[in-house]
């Protein structure tokens, strides 16, 4: 039991070691926790105190409407009025509730126009609750908004952000709790942000080896390649015991994968790519098409037409490259091999399809 647990410790000092800490990375930055995570809120508000930038009630019916309804339970009455103000627009307020936030904490919300107004800068946001999908308000917002500026002049217009979207920092307070715990979780899931087999394999194992050394059990197993699944230990708080398991260290396993992205011709090449030895030529075929249309003028006193006669002449220029060898076994030898022909990057990507196709590229080829 003692050798057992000396050989945990040693495990786990080298995990911590200056050397290994260069080549690994938390498993905090790798995974998260099923059930710690955001919940999407969204309402629907108005907002006043703009300066003739808001909504045409005539063209947006829906902010007039709310406008009656406000007043209306303000003690209000204006059913069959004709409204006409230009300082209200319609909005719609969305936020993120974070895991286990509790009664009375402010959140950020985030504001767009649904109407036609021009420019939100400088208005207030009215109370607005805010929904989630269950249909239940978990907080509500209110406050000044912080927007973007539009200044148009006859001949000009000065634009910085988006006008017609803004935020307002902590502008929402949380009004009910998401139901659960995380005391109440019978055991803990750690998701992979890239799944794999053997980094969920690795993951238990490094989690195994700190339980073993820390309570005597082994508690980490994977399930599949995407969740590993930890049991809670005795005597232990769940928050504190996350925590601890958050800052072990791993070496991650990344599949072979090349990403090729057309568009802007940047070529990703991971660090498990393995290429065969092959043979490569690059060449450039450049054709030149001239025209050089002639006219055609007929004899004096002469019944015949002036006409256009076409010319067209067609040069074709190839510039022959030298066959060259490349034996890559790994990603720094296959780096060095393309760039001793001086490529462009839409020459490797060509490059780069030719050797998947030949079979010579043992990764797995993505475009975008």
């Amino acid at each position: 039991m003692i050798r057992l647990i000396a050989t945990a410790l040693a495990a786990l000092l080298a995990l911590a070691s200056p050397a290994a800490a260069q080549s690994t990375t938390r498993i905090k930055d790798i995974s998260s926790i099923q059930g710690v995570r955001d919940n999407q809120l969204v309402g629907y508000g108005l907002i006043i105190g703009l300066q003739g930038t808001g909504d045409t009630l005539r063209n947006s019916p829906f902010t007039e409407q709310a406008m009656q309804s406000m007043l209306d339970r303000m003690g209000i009455n204006v059913q069959g009025l004709s409204l006409r103000a230009k300082n209200v627009a319609a909005v719609a307020v969305t936020a993120n509730l974070p895991a286990f936030a509790g009664l009375g904490t402010r959140i950020d919300v985030t504001i767009a126009s649904l109407g036609d107004a021009t420019s939100l800068r400088g208005g207030t946001l009215l109370v607005t609750p805010l929904n989630g999908a269950d249909g239940v308000t978990y907080a509500v917002a209110q406050g000044q908004i912080v927007s973007g500026i539009q200044i148009t002049g006859q001949a000009e217009t000065l634009s910085q952000g988006v006008p017609t979207a803004g935020r307002i920092a902590n502008g929402a307070l949380v009004e009910r709790q998401i139901p659960g715990q995380l005391s109440e979780l019978p055991e803990i899931l750690i998701d992979l942000t890239n799944p794999d087999f053997r980094t969920a394999a690795l993951m238990a194992d490094v989690i195994n080896a700190y339980t073993q050394a820390r309570y005597g059990k082994r508690l980490a197993r994977e399930r599949d390649l995407r969740t590993v699944v930890v049991q809670r230990p005795p005597h232990s708080g769940t928050a504190r015991f996350i925590a601890e398991i958050g800052e072990l260290r791993i070496t991650p396993d990344t599949p072979a994968k090349v990403v090729v992205d057309q568009r802007t011709g940047t070529v990703v090449i991971g660090r498990n790519v393995q290429v065969s030895t092959f043979a490569v030529t690059q060449g450039n075929l450049t054709v030149q098409v001239t025209e050089a249309p002639e006219v055609s003028q007929p004899e004096p006193y002469t019944f015949g037409e002036t006409v256009v006669v076409p010319r067209t002449n067609i040069q074709a220029d190839e510039s022959g490259g030298p066959i060259g060898i490349v034996r890559g076994t790994n990603l720094q030898q296959l780096v060095n091999g393309l760039n001793r022909f001086g490529l462009k990057p839409s020459d490797i990507i060509s490059i780069l399809q030719a050797v998947k196709t030949s079979g010579a590229l043992q990764a797995e080829l993505v475009f975008q």
